[in-house]
């Protein structure tokens, strides 16, 4: 694998996830309840996840973080971490 090939795998992943279908640009969004409520509706149309719904969700937005690194604004952070406890919320699992 190239240099360049090796840094955009995880693009990759979230464009095109085997476990779900995501709008596009979903974690560039700037409303945290949207963004969960598009996730929610992804897991819980997927047939093809192997975890829970809320595992799924909660999943592929904790890898956009984290893949994100520090590249990732603090803003973008913050809205991104309100989106995971409004995920927690929608799922009843505050």
């Amino acid at each position: 694998m190239t240099k360049r090939a090796r840094r955009r795998w995880s693009r990759e992943v979230t464009e095109r996830s085997d476990a779900l279908d995501l709008r596009a640009g979903v974690f560039t969004w700037k409303d945290p309840k949207r963004i969960a409520a598009s996730l929610k509706r992804s897991a819980e149309s997927s047939k093809r996840r192997k975890a829970d719904p809320f595992r799924s969700a909660l999943s592929m937005l904790t890898f956009y973080i984290n893949r994100a690194g520090k590249n990732l604004p603090a803003s973008r952070r913050r809205v991104l971490m309100r989106a995971k406890d409004e995920l927690r919320r929608r799922f009843g699992r505050e």
